[in-house]
């Protein structure tokens, strides 16, 4: 979240992100109920004062033994409304409360303003497209001999858009994980954690899929749990409510999840076999840094998702998101976009994202500078290293062959223990 001194402050400032990010703008609103806050405040002193001057004199005449019966009932009726005035200003406080969550991050200057997908940036474009001396297939119809995956066994043991990869699919997908938590961890520059699928309403809260996206999340009604919708949601809340060193920073955490979202039914044809569906594995890496350092971190962990492309041969472009496309918490965000030529489409695989102190503030995590002082909000960002179903997707029709075979690239072989999947494996 914003820090509410400085939406107070900045109000222009706080409208016109909102604006920029097509969301509900609630600053006067909140701007009314700081001011009732304070009002509040203000009556509840005062009273309290009054109440302790009438109690010290009542103190003084009981001792002269001297009246007090309407005292005391003076001093019962400035009680009670002090009571009535602490239940208002807890109402207030959590409807500010309420409203502080539904304020997005401000974009970065650097951002491109822009209202849809066509005012995003391409940034640069890596690698060429495969040439074929036969029309490609797309990712369905190569499926057709291969049997990979299979939509019908997935919604008969649950429902639409939960595929289940057979055979040499699920080890291809097997082998694709540990291919990627390899390229991450190699050389120590992230620590791999295995959390739980599950996330609790805090947790959900503080990386700021609460409340805003509460409607795209599969929630567990008993527990009050959700499954998660990324490994963002563990890997950030790692360090919720915790005063790190200055000298322990910056954390980096990379973990393979499970990852489950409800939003496929609402994206039409875009949902078309693996391109969007309700569960899928992500390879996702986070950063908890030092404010100065967050946005040459952030060029960093670019580099280090495109680790992944790179080593498989793929071509991706690296696309800078305009205002409108921002998330809800993000003041800047790299997509990574890898070519799928049967499809003939450039498919998202990656989002790198700045969150700055938005999630720090919700978390509240912080550091305490070796300089001294009071602790300082630390920034949190965030990358897929990378999604699994469009990698799939692109690897599938790149590395296609005339007859429907898939050879595998070199640097998967020995993940993946063949050259090659051919039909009816």
């Amino acid at each position: 979240m914003l820090d509410l001194k400085f939406i107070i402050e900045n109000p222009e400032v706080v409208k016109r992100a909102c604006k920029l990010k097509h969301e509900p703008d609630f600053v006067d609103e909140i701007v009314e109920q700081n001011k009732l806050r304070k009002e509040l405040v203000a009556k509840r002193d005062n009273l309290r004062k009054e109440l302790n001057q009438i109690s010290k004199l009542i103190s003084q005449l009981a001792r002269e033994g001297k009246d007090i019966d309407d005292l005391r009932d003076k001093a019962k009726k400035i009680s009670d409304e002090v009571k009535a005035t602490e239940s208002e200003f807890r109402k207030v406080e959590e409807k500010l409360s309420e409203l502080l969550l539904k304020v997005p991050n401000i974009p970065h200057d650097s951002v491109p303003i822009g209202e849809s997908e066509a005012d995003n940036k391409v940034v640069k474009v890596v690698g060429e497209a495969p040439k074929f001396d036969f029309e490609p297939k797309d990712h369905l119809a190569l499926n057709d001999k291969l049997h990979l995956f299979d939509f019908q066994l997935g919604a008969k043991l649950i429902g639409a858009f939960f595929p289940l990869f057979v055979g040499d699919g699920a080890k291809l997908v097997r082998a694709l994980i540990n291919f990627m938590l390899d390229i991450h961890t190699k050389n120590g520059k992230y620590i791999e954690i295995y959390p739980p699928a599950l996330a609790n309403r805090e947790s959900m809260v503080g990386t700021a899929q609460l409340p805003k996206l509460e409607d795209d999340m599969y929630h567990l009604d008993l527990e009050d749990y959700f499954l998660i919708p990324t490994g963002e949601v563990p890997l950030t809340n790692l360090h919720r409510d915790q005063i790190l060193r200055e000298d322990e920073l910056p954390k980096y955490y990379c973990a393979y999840t499970p990852c489950f979202r409800r939003e496929a039914g609402s994206y039409g044809k875009q949902t078309r076999g693996l391109i969007r569906v309700h569960q899928f594995d992500k390879v996702e890496l986070v950063k908890i840094v030092h404010p100065r350092n967050s946005f040459d971190e952030l060029e960093d962990l670019l580099k280090d998702a495109e680790k992944v492309l790179l080593a498989l041969g793929l071509q991706y472009r690296v696309t800078l998101l305009c205002t409108a496309e921002l998330t809800f918490a993000s003041a800047k965000t790299y997509d990574i976009e890898v070519w799928a030529p049967g499809s003939r489409k450039w498919l998202e695989v990656s989002s790198i994202s700045n969150l700055t102190d938005f999630q720090a503030r919700r978390m509240n995590t912080r550091f305490r500078p070796k300089s001294g002082g009071k602790p300082l909000f630390v920034h949190t960002l965030n990358g897929s290293g990378v999604a699994l179903p469009r990698l799939i997707i692109a690897l599938l029709e790149t590395y296609q062959t005339r007859d429907g075979d898939i050879l595998i690239p070199d640097s998967l072989k020995g993940y993946f223990g063949k050259d090659k999947i051919c039909g009816n494996n």
